[in-house]
């Protein structure tokens, strides 16, 4: 019988499990080589300033096998927070298993049960029609916004 999966809040524990998979997703979806001690010291900020956000992770026999962060956004309209479903990697060899969904449904029952919680956004890359077809099968739709952006750092 095989071991379920553990879906949980990320410790400051899986910091470097989790700067791991930020790598291989920056290279993965958009060729980017990520310098690894910028990466681990976002990551670790996280951990030591929860304001900036929350990991949460998979783990299959002890191992990280995938994780997303959560940021905050304020909704004036709602009076509530929004979450920001952010930085999601799922390892290739847990893809098509549910992995993702299952994060996803840890997520969303901590907003159902939360009323300062307005709902759950992402952005996703135009290109990675994999993952949008995922959001949209978990009741998502990307039909109402489109996310611009200028980033200092752009290459």
């Amino acid at each position: 019988m095989e071991d379920p999966i553990i879906y949980r809040k990320a410790m400051a524990e899986d910091a470097e499990a989790i700067v791991e998979l930020q790598l291989r997703m920056a290279w993965e979806t958009e060729q980017v080589q990520l310098d690894r001690q910028v990466c681990s010291n976002g990551v670790g900020a996280v951990f030591t300033n929860p304001q900036l956000g929350t990991y949460f992770v998979a783990e299959l026999e002890g191992r990280v096998i995938a994780s997303l962060m959560i940021t905050y956004e304020w909704s004036d309209w709602r009076a509530r927070q929004v979450w920001w479903i952010q930085s999601v990697y799922v390892d290739p060899e847990a893809r098509r298993k549910g992995v993702y969904r299952g994060l996803y449904a840890r997520i969303l029952d901590l907003v159902d049960r939360d009323e300062t919680i307005a709902g759950i956004r992402l952005y996703v890359d135009r290109r990675n029609v994999p993952a949008q077809q995922v959001y949209t099968r978990l009741g998502m739709n990307g039909d109402h916004y489109q996310v611009f952006e200028k980033m200092k750092d752009e290459r």
